[in-house]
């Protein structure tokens, strides 16, 4: 969390200066401190004439990698204005961010936010991209800014290349291999890789190092060499061409206690995880070892750390003994464009083509196949596939046919998504693909989705938790052709009277009246709600005695959800979140 101060001049904005206090969570301070802590905070804002923030700062600008930010708002707020360290202080972040609290017209100045091209010297904070290169920053961001042709190397793959491809500049070209990076054809060279390169002569370069890899260790018995250590890792690693892109560090969990570990934290890498001996034991790696084996209970630590803790990533390098340590170094199948394709299960929501999360939506735009069930997800879903993909249904499709579209395109290292109705969990049938992914040997991920669940709670406009009178709910379906475990029948999960949304139904509603009516009282309040959120939508509302009724004359299909509980339509229980006594809800300043 940044360390904002905020500089009112005067009392007619002093209402502007406690909305950014309290929704920023800034500390006010008078102008007549700004100078005794201006390198102790990360940013200043200003709400005043210009001139004043001006003359105020001038004395004490040193350096745009070392000035904080500073943005300045007019005394009625109608605009903020990026002041200083635009880019790498974040002021025009946070101009925007001013700007959108108080209802104001942001004002920034840089040439690169207004000509819609990157801003180069913020993409190492933003997508956590240390620079390899040594090239003058300045040199490229201006060759970049007035449009010189730049040339774009990628060997990884995340969100940060994902946001450089998608709102790639038409001076910018992609290449596939350095030996096209030719200085008579570009001026600039950008690369984002955790790969050693020799750059290309006569050209500005810009080398991006994606903190990707994931590195397992492991360690003599209390060495007393520790502090060395972690170089002498970074030194084995580039022996192999690979730079310092450790995202984690992973090691068997008996040596949790070792001040190496304590190392690794002071040097900002927290993210260090253990495994026990039993979970790397089970890994199948290319070096195990009888001694280590005989002394820790598994023939592998750092290969078996490395390619667990890299979510069964790809071994890039391989066990590397040196002196009380071995390395090993793996870079999860997500980020890699190499041979092998990867496929991404993405839940798409109800059916509203804007109920999709935005990296279900992100998925699907970068994908190479998208394959979607046909009968229950819109196909206005895939519209925003990119030019080129390609997409089917999978309505008429059996499993087999499906799996082999999948592994077709998963074998020439394409990008698939799997699109599922509402969250894939539920009721869904992705177990069958999985064992088939993990059979094969494919690298797979899932993108949770909305249920229909909870837009049936949104249409209904209601909570289905009521303080004091059903705490649960229960997602279930009846039993048609497929047999519900005995334990799981309707009557009996219905005795906790809870608010119970139930699946797949529709069809075998006597069955599921019948049984609900053993528990519930028949007055219950039900919903019969079809296709949720689709532009065909439909609901019902009713009492229990009369659920099946409604479903037969409506003609309800098995699109449909049935909803059970007395939190339908409920204004009478009240939650203590909005008891007045609960303070810590009202503003600063606030009575």
């Amino acid at each position: 969390m940044p360390k904002i101060a905020v500089i009112n001049i005067s009392e007619e904005s002093r209402q502007l200066a406690l909305d950014l206090e309290f929704d920023l969570q800034a500390r006010p301070i008078k102008r007549a401190d700004v100078s005794k802590n201006w390198d102790k905070f990360d940013a200043f804002i200003f709400i005043g004439a210009m001139g004043i923030c001006v003359r105020t700062i001038a004395p004490l600008v040193k350096d745009k990698h070392e000035d904080p930010a500073v943005v300045c708002v007019d005394s009625l707020g109608v605009h903020a204005v990026s002041v200083l360290s635009g880019h790498v202080g974040g002021a025009n972040d946070l101009t925007r961010r001013v700007a959108a609290i108080l209802g104001a017209e942001p004002v920034i100045t840089t040439l690169s936010d207004n000509a819609g091209l990157w801003a180069l010297d913020t993409l190492e904070e933003r997508f956590d991209w240390p620079i390899a290169s040594e090239d003058d920053m300045n040199a490229c961001i201006f060759a970049f800014v007035n449009r010189k042709p730049t040339a774009l190397f990628m060997e990884v793959r995340d969100e940060g290349t994902d946001y450089l491809e998608k709102t790639l500049p038409n001076h910018v070209t992609i290449i596939n291999d350095l030996s096209e990076a030719d200085p008579m054809k570009y001026r600039l060279l950008i690369m984002v890789t955790p790969y050693s390169h020799d750059y290309p002569f006569g050209l500005l370069t810009l080398h991006f190092v994606p903190m990707v890899g994931t590195i397992g260790f492991g360690l003599a018995h209390h060495p007393k060499d520790y502090e060395f250590i972690y170089d002498q890792m970074d030194e084995a690693l580039a022996r192999w061409g690979i730079l310092p892109c450790a995202c984690r560090y992973c090691t068997i969990d008996v040596k949790a206690d070792e001040p190496f570990v304590e190392l690794l934290r002071e040097r900002d890498c927290e993210n260090v995880e253990f495994f026990t001996a039993e979970q790397l034991a089970a890994v199948e790696v290319p070096n195990p070892s009888d001694t280590v084996a005989k002394h820790v209970g598994t023939p592998s630590v750092c290969e078996a750390a490395a390619i667990l803790g890299s979510n069964h990533g790809k071994l890039i390098v391989p066990k590397i003994k040196g002196k009380n340590f071995t390395v090993a170094l793996a870079i999860d199948h997500q980020y890699l464009r190499d041979q092998h394709g990867h496929i991404e299960i993405v839940g798409a929501g109800p059916g509203d083509p804007d109920l999709v999360s935005v990296r279900g939506r992100k998925m699907l735009e970068r994908a190479d196949l998208i394959l979607y069930a046909g009968s229950l997800v819109p196909r206005e879903l895939t519209l925003c596939a990119k030019p080129g993909a390609v997409v089917r249904s999978s309505a008429g499709m059996n499993l087999e046919e499906q799996c082999a579209l999948m592994k077709e395109f998963y074998d020439k290292g394409r990008f698939i998504v799997r699109l599922h109705t509402g969250d894939p969990c539920i009721f869904g049938a992705i177990q069958e693909q999985m064992a088939f992914f993990d059979q094969h040997g494919m690298h797979y991920h899932i993108t949770p989705g909305i249920s229909s669940f909870l837009a049936a709670a949104a249409e209904l406009r209601s909570q289905f938790t009521i303080p004091e009178r059903t705490q649960t709910i229960i997602l279930t379906r009846g039993e048609g052709r497929t047999p519900m475990p005995e334990k799981e029948q309707l009557h009996l999960l219905a005795r906790s009277q809870s608010t119970m949304c139930i699946f797949l139904s529709a069809a075998i509603v006597d069955d599921v009246q019948r049984e609900l009516l053993m528990e519930y009282p028949e007055d219950t309040p039900v919903a019969a709600c079809y296709h949720l959120t689709w532009p065909d939508q439909r609901i019902y509302r009713g009492v229990l005695k009369d659920l099946a009724k409604i479903v037969h004359d409506n003609n309800l299909t098995l699109t449909t959800m049935l909803v059970v509980g007395e939190a339908i339509d409920n204004r009478k229980g009240l939650s203590e979140l909005y008891n007045k006594h609960f303070t810590h809800l009202y503003r600063q300043g606030e009575k």
